[in-house]
This record gives C-alpha cells, structure tokens and sequence, in this order.
C-alpha cells in the first residue's frame, strides 16, 4: 500500500508550512506530512522552506534575523494559494501540539557543522518533549546535517533526500544509516527504486502531484508520495 504524505501541508490549496496548510491536509484524511525547519534568532524551531522571508511573507531577511514572537506576526500567505484570513509563520511546537499526525518527515536544508548541531539538538529535545520520537524522521540533502543527526540525535530515523543521480542515492542513503530515500519522482526507475527497498529503505516520492503519475508510481511500488494535493492524491489512488 502507498502511503501518503501532504507536501508543507496541502501546499496546493493553502499557504505552504502554516497552521491552515497542515490543518488542510488532515480534514482530507491524510494523516502524514513533510515540512521544513529553520532556526530564529533565539534558537525556535521554525516552519519555513526558504531561509530567507520574501517569498512567502513579502519581507526582507532572513528568519535567523528574527525572533520567533516576530515572526509568528509575519503573514505567510504571499505567493501562495489565495486564501481568506492571515497565515502566520507557525513554530514546530505549535503544529506538534495542534496538529495530529501521524507521521512527520522534518527537512532540513544545508547547514554549517554548527549550524546543523544546533537545528538537530533543537528538533529531538522538540520530539523527545512531545513523545514523537518514534514518529519523526529527520530528512535533508545535506550530508552534514544528517551527520550531525547520526551523531547527536541517533533516537531520530534519518532520511536522505535526493533531487539528482550524479551522487547514488541508495549507497549514500546507507552510508549515513538512513531508514527513508525521499526521491524526486523523476529519479525512481523500477531498478533503483527495488535496489531502495532491498537495502531496507522506505522511498517517498516528490513532489507527485498529477493523478496518472500518482497511479504510475504507486503501480510501481513506492512506499509513499509526497504531494501538494494530498487529498487528491486520496482520491486516485485510494491509500492513507
């Protein structure tokens, strides 16, 4: 069965990363979702794709330049699906106590060695303190980061996030002890994706967000599909 994961909440229908976003996804009974993390100014835990404020918020800067109380005043809608009331910037504390998933997949970009130590310690005193431990895999392209979460944080399931063949994803995924392959749906060949699943790892596929490529992929056997429709996704191909 392919499971489903709603892409920064339903980032198709609401404004990406926000409270609305994930509370999007659940009403259509997509109980799992991936998000991204970034440090504020004063070490929150942060649910921002970009490391800078313009796109989502029209704002310059970064979100490292803010504080949290700051930036959960900023309005998150700018770009976005059009969408009737503001939309702050939430904490990963907000949506852990508000929003009941499942699963989480938590992406963090590339980081600094210092960098990635203190989102990873922040993300698994975060998990550790909600009791979602065993629901939470951190994810990222980084080798750095996913470095820092092998050493720091070896409670946390690890995940390598792929967007290009040139470095082989299955053998770096195991290099670093990775129990999940987040693979642009470009990249799953029936000879990778079994190759992914004989060495033990469950392969999510992103970003699907077209119903005969959801059929396609789930036909071929990938464990789970990242999508920005997730309730769509529901729809066509019948899965939680």
């Amino acid at each position: 069965m392919t499971l489903l994961y709603g892409h920064r909440g339903a980032r198709g229908e609401a404004p990406e990363n926000t409270l609305a976003s994930f509370q999007r996804c659940l009403a259509q009974g997509v109980t799992r979702c991936e998000l991204d993390l970034h440090l504020s100014r004063d070490g929150q835990l942060m649910v921002i794709h970009d490391p800078t404020l313009r796109r989502t918020t029209g704002r310059r800067g970064k979100v490292s330049h803010y504080d949290a109380a700051e930036l959960q005043h900023m309005d998150a809608r700018h770009g976005g699906p059009s969408w009737p009331q503001p939309c702050p910037i939430p904490t990963l504390a907000e949506l852990f106590e508000q929003c009941a998933f499942e699963h989480w997949q938590l992406e963090v970009k590339s980081a600094s060695r210092t960098g990635s130590a203190r989102l990873v310690r922040a993300i698994a005193a975060l998990c550790q303190q909600y009791g979602l431990v065993e629901h939470v895999t951190l994810t990222s392209s980084s080798l750095t980061v996913l470095k820092a979460a092998r050493e720091l944080a070896p409670e946390l399931q690890r995940g390598l996030v792929a967007e290009r063949a040139w470095l082989e994803p299955v053998r770096v995924a195991q290099r670093m002890g990775c129990s999940l392959l987040a693979l642009n749906w470009q990249l799953c060949s029936p000879q990778r994706l079994q190759r992914a699943q004989r060495a033990g790892l469950h392969v999510s596929a992103w970003t699907v967000n077209q119903p005969l490529l959801m059929q396609r992929l789930a036909a071929l056997g990938v464990d789970s599909l990242i999508s920005d429709f997730p309730g769509l996704a529901r729809q066509v191909i019948g899965s939680p």
